[in-house]
């Protein structure tokens, strides 16, 4: 009887044949220990059940817990505060425009009045709210413009904000208390932290022009000239600009 053979059919040979049977045996090592591994780790997890539950419950009741607080709470808790801040700073900003006035108002504007808080007692009573930053802030300015300068100092340094005007303010002010307590150095230091806060048109141009005044009044004429130039190349429009070239010449 005649043998079937298939069109392109050849016979194995013998490595061909070994090859196989490697190949074959290795697959059959390799399904073997997924399933030795897979059999230890749901030993694992059946023994450690208890403890992986508590953990996914502690981080579940975390999260609702952050949840809850924020909306119940914190959220609450900013709206209260904001509102509170309104009452100072009514105070602070009638004392900006009444010199006369001027301190009264910026002690009402500090301690509050009338069962009404002030910028301290909100710092105190809403500490981690956005309110209470902003307070930091009219505080350090409140103090700063009472003269009380170690206090805006320190009220100052406290506030935080990436916000372009009121970041490069805050730093500036601290420069004018260390200006005003004859500490030229760190005036100096804080004016520039203040340049380098943000570029505007606002702060930008005034902080430069201050820092140029004190490098000029301590004989810093080659600071005093870079900070001058600064004004009249990128600042031309500005009401700092105006003297400029009387500034350069003496910086000069």
């Amino acid at each position: 009887m005649a043998t079937y053979k298939k069109r392109g059919y050849k016979p194995k040979n013998k490595v061909e044949k070994e090859i196989e049977e490697i190949e074959g045996s290795t697959t059959a090592e390799v399904f073997s220990t997924l399933d030795e591994s897979a059999s230890k780790t749901e030993a694992w997890v059946s023994k450690n059940q208890n403890y992986i539950l508590g953990v996914i419950g502690a981080i579940a009741i975390g999260v609702l817990g952050y949840l809850a607080y924020t909306q119940f709470v914190q959220k609450p808790k900013e709206t209260e505060a904001s509102n509170e801040l309104y009452y100072p700073q009514q105070f602070f900003d009638q004392a900006m425009q009444n010199t006369e006035q001027k301190d009264s108002l910026l002690t009402l504007a500090l301690n509050g009045a009338d069962g009404k808080f002030g910028f301290l007692d909100i710092i105190d009573e809403y500490s981690g709210t956005k309110a209470a930053n902003l307070a930091r802030y009219s505080a350090g300015m409140a103090y700063l413009n009472q003269q009380n300068y170690q206090e805006a100092i320190s009220y100052l340094e406290e506030f935080s904000s990436d916000d372009e005007i009121l970041g490069a303010l805050a730093k500036g002010g601290i420069g004018d208390a260390f200006s005003q307590l004859n500490q030229p150095v760190d005036a100096l230091d804080y004016y520039e932290k203040a340049i380098a806060h943000s570029s505007n048109d606002f702060t930008t141009p005034k902080f430069l022009y201050k820092a140029g005044i004190l490098a000029l009044n301590t004989n810093d004429k080659d600071k005093a000239v870079g900070f001058f130039e600064r004004i009249k190349e990128e600042f031309p429009n500005s009401s700092q600009a105006n003297d400029i070239e009387v500034l350069l010449g003496m910086a000069k």
